[in-house]
Parts: C-alpha cells; sequence; structure tokens
C-alpha cells in the first residue's frame, strides 16, 4: 500500500475559499438556500464552508444541517459488515428552499442517490445541487454530477481518496492510497 497526497492543507484552504465564493455567486445572502452535510465526513466540509462565509464573507444566516442516509442506502442489510448509524441534525424545513448538499468525495453517486431520497423527509426542496470536495470522475454508477467542485481526481479502482479533517483526523490533508490487489 502507497499514499501520495493530493491536496495539503493549503491547498484544501484555498479550494474552500473558492468554492464559497461560488456559492456565494449563486445564492447572494443565503435566505433561500440551506447547507446539509451528510453524515459521516460531509459535516467538516459544510461546516467549514458554514464559518468561511460568515467570517470571510459577511453572509449572517446559514442554515445548516446534517443528514444521516444510513438506512436510504441500497446496500443497507446487504452484507456482513453492520452499518452505523450518524445522527441527523436538521431543525428547519428544505420546503422551497435552495438545498446544497455537501459531501467529501463523489464516488459512485450511491450515497448522494441515498441523500436524494432522505432529504425528502424534511420537506420539498425548490433546487437541489451537490458541492463535493473530490469529485472521482471516473467511478461513477449513477448519473449524478457536482454543480461544485474542488477537485478532479482521476483514480482508478484499486486507488482511494481519504479526505483527513483538522477536526476529526488532527489534519487537513487528501491521500490518495493505492493498495495492492
Amino acid at each position: 500500500m502507497s499514499q501520495k497526497v493530493l491536496l495539503s492543507s493549503k491547498e484544501i484552504n484555498i479550494i474552500l475559499h473558492r468554492l464559497a465564493c461560488q456559492l456565494l455567486e449563486n445564492h447572494l445572502d443565503f435566505k433561500n438556500t440551506v447547507l446539509i452535510g451528510l453524515q459521516p465526513r460531509g459535516i467538516y466540509l459544510a461546516q467549514r464552508l458554514n464559518d468561511i462565509l460568515k467570517s470571510e464573507y459577511g453572509v449572517k444566516h446559514i442554515d445548516l444541517g446534517f443528514l444521516d442516509i444510513t438506512f436510504y442506502r441500497d446496500d443497507f442489510r446487504r452484507g456482513d459488515k453492520t452499518l452505523e448509524a450518524n445522527k441527523t441534525n436538521i431543525n428547519f424545513l428544505v420546503e422551497d428552499k435552495n438545498v446544497v448538499l455537501v459531501d467529501d468525495v463523489l464516488y459512485t453517486g450511491r450515497s448522494i442517490r441515498s441523500a436524494l431520497t432522505a432529504i425528502q423527509s424534511f420537506g420539498r426542496p425548490l433546487d437541489i445541487e451537490l458541492l463535493t470536495l473530490i469529485d472521482r470522475r471516473f467511478s461513477r454508477h449513477l448519473p449524478i454530477q457536482p454543480n461544485y467542485r474542488g477537485r478532479q481526481v482521476d483514480a482508478i479502482n484499486n486507488e482511494k481518496v481519504k479526505v483527513m479533517w483538522k477536526e476529526n483526523d488532527g489534519e487537513d490533508t487528501v491521500y490518495l492510497i493505492k493498495t495492492t490487489a
């Protein structure tokens, strides 16, 4: 097994600011837009974007929520591995709102399909967009593409993209990990 650094802490910070600016271009004051981080690792990206938009760009209020998709997954109860649920924390309705789903890595698209189903429990959104830090573009099983992407990565099947967040892992780094088959 070998690993290569795809993004350093400085590069991640630059990308986060670019993504925040792109969100601002499309949503201005966020009065009708909500950010929903997907559990477990999209929540760190969503929280960071929320903090940047408020502190650096003066957005007064952003509805921020965290969505657990465990029970909406198409592989739920299909394997020997027991799936562990996370906590959903959405204390607002998404009815007629612009929803930005936020996840760290877009791989097959199955997590996003699950999130699209799960979000319906909180109302019917006006529009849904997808923001990802890493887009593994050649791995899609479903026709799902991000509206906002930090970096596009061409990783093959025996390569894994691992996003490390300071809040959870002690560092901000993205690695490409190659496993021996």
